[in-house]
C-alpha cells in the first residue's frame, strides 16, 4: 500500500510538471487579476482546457504558481463572469429592418449586456457610475407599448392602409368600412373617390361632410351626423440613427410615439444624448425630446410618429458626474444654459449627511487635472464643463457645542454648550449632585488646541456652594464627578457554616452579628449559638515579624432565637462569620444491602465503628445461593484509584452506577489501567488527573470478612455505601480484541488462554501482553511479565477477560517519505564515499 502511495505521488508530481510546461513557467506571485483583460483570462482558460483542466483545476494551478489567495478568488469570479457572458450571448441579426415585436425581444438581450456593463469596475476596483436615465429603456416593467384600443385621436393623420369606419346617423343611417388606398383615397358609395391621405381625423370628417351633403342633405342642416373611427391600424416605418443601442429601421404601429421607438431600439447608448433627441420629418426637425423632463417632472413631451420619420440621437456635449453625499449619484447630461444648481437638483439634492457649504470640482484641462472649490453662493452661477466630477463630502463627525458630564449626578449625559456656560451651570442642567457624590475632588478632561488632552481638577463641594470660583466650560469638555462607592471596594461580609443560606452579603453600617445570621436564614437544626467565630482583617500588622498577626479572631455567643441581649457585636467590612455545629449532633447515615441476604434493604448506621460484617449480620446473613466471592461494595466519594501489591485496583467514585451502566464504566476504567500497565501513564497521573473516568466499585473479599470480622478486610461503613451479594455465578465473559466476544461456562482450573481460544482467539490487532481480568467484586488483575514470559491471572466465576488492542499506527505522510528518501540518499552517498576510500 505504501509503495502504491509513493508511486501515485510521483505520478502527481509528473502531471504537475507537464501542466506547468503547457501553462507556461509564469510566476503569478505579483499578478493583479484586476489588471488582466478578458482576453488574457480566456487565454488562460483555453490553455487549461487543452490539457483537460476544468476551471477549478486552472485556479489550483495558478495558486501553485504563486498566485495569492485573494487573487485566486478574483480569478474565480472573472472566470465565472466570462462563462455567464458566453452562455447568455446571442448574436444579433444583421438586418436592421425589424418589427416591433422582434425589437422588443432583442432589446431584452441588449439589456442583459448593459446590466453587466453597469456592474463593471475600473482599474482601482471602484464601481463605474451609471448614466442617469439609461435604465428607463431597459426596464422590463416599463415597455411604452402604444394603446391600440384608445379613442381615435382627432389629430391622427390618415395614411395608406388605414381602415376607416364611417358611421352616418340621424335622418339617414349608413355604415361604411373603407380602406385607404396607396394613393390616400377612399371610394364612397353614391359619392365617389375622396382623398383623405395626409388629413387628420378632424379634417377628414369636415371633407366627408361636405362631399356627402348632396347625397345626405341632413348633414348640412344638422339632422344627420357623421363619425369616423379607425379600424385596423396601419404600420409605419421609423428609422433610428445616431447613438442608439440598436440603430436601424423599425416597423411600428401608426399610433406609436417617440418613446415607443426609443424603447424598441434600447434607448441611447453610452455616448448618446438623453436631452436632444430629434424627430426629423420631411427633412426638418419637428420636435426635440428631453428625457429628463419625463424622468424628473413626469412631463412626457411625446409626439406621435408618422411614416418615414427619423429619430436622431446625437452625441452628448456635456456630461458630468455627481458623487458623494447626494441622493442620486450618477452621470448627468447638462445643457448650455444649466448650472451646478441644476445638476444638484438632478441628483435629488443633498443627503442628510452632506456638507452643503462647499462642493469640490475635479476638472480636466487640456494638459492635466485640477480641483476647484465651489461655495454654496456660486452654485447657481457655476457653469459645468464636460468631464467635471462633483464630490459632495460628508459633514464632520464632531459637535460644535457639546459638553458632557458623567458620574454622581442625577442626569448624566451630553448637553448643549450655551454661551457662558460654567461648571456649576452644567451641574444644575444635570439636576444636581447625587447624595453619594464625592465632594472632595472632580476633574474636567479638556481638548487642547492640538487635540491633546489636559485635566482640570476641582473641588466639587466648593464649586457648588460658591466658595471656589466657577470654571467656564469649552467645547467637548468632559466633567467627571465620582461616587464615593466608585473609589473603594464594595463592602461585604461572609457567613459560613451551619446556617440555612451561607454566602456573601452586602455590608451596612452598624450591622451586628444577629442581623447577619438573620440575613443568612437563621441557624440550621444542628447549629450551636455558642463559640461563633468572627475573623477580621488586620490593617497594621508588622510585616517584618515572623509572629505577626494575620487576622483578628473573636469568639461570640448569641441567643438561640437571635434576641438582642446586652451589647451587640458590631461587624466590620470583610468580616468572616463561622457558625459551628452542636457537639455530638449527628444526622442519620444509611447504607443499602442488595442481593442474596435474608433481609435486603436500607439500614441506618448505628455506631461510628460499624463494619461490613455487622451489616451482614443485621441483614440476617447470606442465603444458600449467595456467592460471597463476587460480592462488591459500591461507595460514593471523591474519585481515586489505588493499586495494591497484588495488582488489584480498588476504585471509588462520587455516584453509584446501575447494572446497565456498570459494564461501560468498568471497561473505560480498565482501559485506563491497561494504559498504566503498558507504560502510557503512571500511577501518579491516575491519582491526580481529574479527567480520568473511574468506577465506584471497591474490591472486597466478603468470605474473609465473614470468617475474620474486624480484620483489615472488614471495612468501616460510610454513608451511601451499597453492598451487593450476587447469586452463584457460572459464566466468564470474554471481550475486547477477540474474534467473537461471548460468555463461556466457568470450569475450575481452566486457563485464561483457553477461554480466549473458545472466543475465536486473538484478532490481528490484539495486545496480548496487556490482557487483564475484572472479577465480580470489581477488583482487577493484570498480566505479569518476566523477561519473555507472561503470567496470566487466575480466572474466577463471574469474571470478565478483556483483551485490549494496539494503539493505531500513524501512516507515513509525504513529508515523512521525503525525509526518509533524503536520509537514504545521504546514507548512500556516505557509503559510496567510504567504499572509494
Amino acid at each position: 500500500m505504501r509503495y502504491k502511495k509513493v508511486i501515485n505521488i510521483f505520478l502527481l508530481l509528473f502531471i504537475c510538471m507537464i501542466a506547468q510546461k503547457v501553462l507556461g513557467q509564469t510566476n503569478y506571485s505579483d499578478v493583479n487579476v484586476d489588471q488582466w483583460t478578458d482576453a488574457q483570462i480566456r487565454q488562460l482558460m483555453q490553455k487549461g482546457a487543452s490539457i483537460g483542466y476544468n476551471d477549478a483545476q486552472v485556479e489550483q494551478m495558478a495558486a501553485a504558481q504563486g498566485m495569492s489567495t485573494g487573487e485566486v478568488e478574483k480569478l474565480k469570479l472573472r472566470i465565472e463572469k466570462i462563462r455567464k457572458q458566453d452562455s447568455n450571448y446571442r448574436k444579433l441579426p444583421g438586418n436592421n429592418n425589424r418589427s416591433y415585436a422582434d425589437s422588443t425581444d432583442s432589446s431584452r438581450t441588449s439589456r442583459n449586456f448593459n446590466n453587466r456593463d453597469a456592474e463593471l469596475r475600473d482599474a482601482f476596483g471602484n464601481l463605474i457610475p451609471k448614466i442617469f436615465g439609461e435604465e428607463l429603456f431597459r426596464n422590463s416593467k416599463i415597455s411604452f407599448e402604444p394603446n391600440l384600443r384608445m379613442v381615435t385621436p382627432k389629430s391622427y393623420v390618415i395614411g395608406p392602409d388605414d381602415e376607416l369606419l364611417i358611421d352616418i346617423t340621424g335622418d339617414n343611417e349608413a355604415n361604411y368600412n373603407l380602406k385607404v388606398s396607396p394613393e390616400g383615397a377612399i371610394r364612397l358609395q353614391y359619392v365617389g373617390v375622396i382623398g383623405v391621405g395626409g388629413l387628420t381625423i378632424e379634417q377628414a370628417i369636415s371633407k366627408l361632410r361636405k362631399s356627402m351633403s348632396k347625397t345626405y342633405p341632413g348633414l348640412l342642416t344638422g339632422r344627420t351626423s357623421i363619425a369616423i373611427t379607425l379600424g385596423n391600424i396601419r404600420s409605419i416605418k421609423v428609422t433610428i440613427i445616431g447613438e442608439a443601442v440598436k440603430p436601424g429601421s423599425y416597423t411600428l404601429p401608426s399610433l406609436a410615439s417617440v418613446f415607443n421607438a426609443l424603447y424598441a431600439s434600447g434607448g441611447p447608448n453610452k455616448n448618446g444624448s438623453f436631452r436632444k433627441i430629434q424627430v426629423i420629418r420631411d427633412n426638418r426637425v419637428v420636435s426635440t425630446i428631453d428625457v429628463y423632463n419625463f424622468l424628473l417632472k413626469g412631463i412626457q413631451n411625446n409626439i406621435r410618429l408618422q411614416d418615414q420619420d427619423i429619430i436622431n440621437i446625437p452625441v452628448y456635449q456635456t456630461r458630468v458626474e455627481m458623487s458623494g453625499e447626494v441622493k442620486r449619484p450618477a452621470l448627468y447630461e447638462v445643457l448650455n444654459k444649466e448650472t451646478l444648481q441644476d445638476v444638484i437638483n438632478f441628483a435629488g439634492g443633498f443627503s442628510s449627511q452632506a456638507y452643503s457649504a462647499n462642493i469640490k470640482v475635479l476638472q480636466n484641462t487640456s494638459k492635466e487635472r485640477r480641483i476647484i472649490d465651489v461655495n454654496a453662493d456660486n452654485f447657481a452661477t457655476y457653469k459645468p464643463l464636460n468631464g467635471d466630477r462633483y464630490v459632495v463630502e460628508p459633514i464632520l463627525n464632531r459637535f460644535a457645542n457639546r459638553v458632557e458630564i458623567n458620574g454622581a449626578v442625577f442626569r448624566p449625559g451630553k448637553f448643549e454648550l450655551d454661551k457662558g456656560l460654567t461648571l456649576r451651570g452644567l451641574i444644575t442642567k444635570a439636576d444636581g449632585l447625587r447624595e453619594d457624590a464625592f465632594l472632595n475632588s472632580g476633574y474636567i478632561l479638556r481638548l487642547n488646541s492640538d487635540n491633546s488632552l489636559s485635566m482640570l481638577p476641582f473641588n466639587v463641594g466648593n464649586v457648588v456652594n460658591g466658595s471656589e470660583s466657577d470654571i467656564p466650560l469649552q467645547r467637548e469638555d468632559k466633567v467627571t464627578i465620582s461616587s464615593i462607592f466608585d473609589l473603594r471596594n464594595e463592602y461585604r461580609v461572609e457567613i459560613q457554616g451551619e446556617v440555612r443560606n451561607p454566602g456573601i452579603f452586602n455590608y451596612a453600617t452598624n450591622m451586628n452579628l444577629e442581623s447577619a445570621i438573620q440575613m443568612a436564614g437563621g441557624f440550621k437544626e444542628g447549629a450551636t449559638p455558642n463559640r461563633i467565630e468572627i475573623s477580621r482583617r488586620v490593617k497594621n500588622s508588622d510585616a517584618k515579624s515572623v509572629t505577626a498577626i494575620t487576622a483578628q479572631i473573636f469568639t461570640v455567643d448569641v441567643d438561640q432565637n437571635l434576641r438582642l441581649m446586652g451589647k451587640p457585636f458590631i461587624l466590620q467590612p470583610y468580616d468572616i462569620i463561622s457558625v459551628r455545629s452542636s457537639e455530638g449532633y449527628e444526622i442519620q447515615k444509611q447504607v443499602k444491602v442488595e442481593g442474596e441476604v435474608l433481609y435486603p434493604g436500607t439500614y441506618t448506621i448505628e455506631r461510628k465503628d460499624e463494619k461490613i460484617s455487622d451489616l451482614i449480620k443485621r441483614a440476617g446473613g447470606l442465603t444458600a445461593m449467595a456467592f460471597s466471592a463476587g460480592a462488591s461494595l459500591e461507595r460514593p466519594g471523591p474519585k481515586a484509584i489505588t493499586i495494591d501489591t497484588a495488582d488489584s485496583v480498588a476504585v471509588r467514585d462520587k455516584n453509584a452506577i446501575n447494572k446497565t451502566g456498570e459494564e461501560r464504566e468498568r471497561l473505560t476504567n480498565l482501559q485506563r489501567i491497561e494504559q498504566q500497565h503498558a507504560g502510557a501513564i503512571d500511577t501518579a497521573s491516575l491519582k491526580h488527573d481529574p479527567s480520568i473516568v473511574r468506577s465506584s466499585l471497591v474490591g472486597i473479599d466478603l468470605g474473609k470478612i465473614l470468617q475474620m470480622p474486624s480484620s483489615r478486610y472488614d471495612l468501616l461503613l460510610e454513608d451511601g455505601d451499597i453492598i451487593k451479594v450476587p447469586k452463584l455465578l457460572q459464566t466468564v465473559r470474554v471481550s475486547g480484541e477477540v474474534l467473537k466476544p461471548t460468555n463461556i461456562v466457568y470450569q475450575p482450573g481452566k486457563k485464561i488462554l483457553e477461554y480466549i481460544n473458545e472466543s475465536g482467539g486473538f484478532t490481528y490487532n490484539a495486545k496480548k501482553r496487556a490482557v487483564y481480568i475484572e472479577y465480580a467484586n470489581g477488583s482487577i488483575r493484570s498480566t505479569k511479565r518476566f523477561l519473555f514470559f507472561h503470567h496470566y491471572p487466575k480466572v474466577k466465576p463471574g469474571a470478565e477477560i478483556f483483551v485490549p488492542k494496539h494503539p493505531p499506527k500513524e501512516s507515513l505522510g509525504i513529508q515523512a517519505i521525503i525525509g526518509i528518501s533524503s536520509a537514504l540518499a545521504s546514507l548512500a552517498v556516505v557509503v559510496v564515499a567510504l567504499l572509494k576510500l
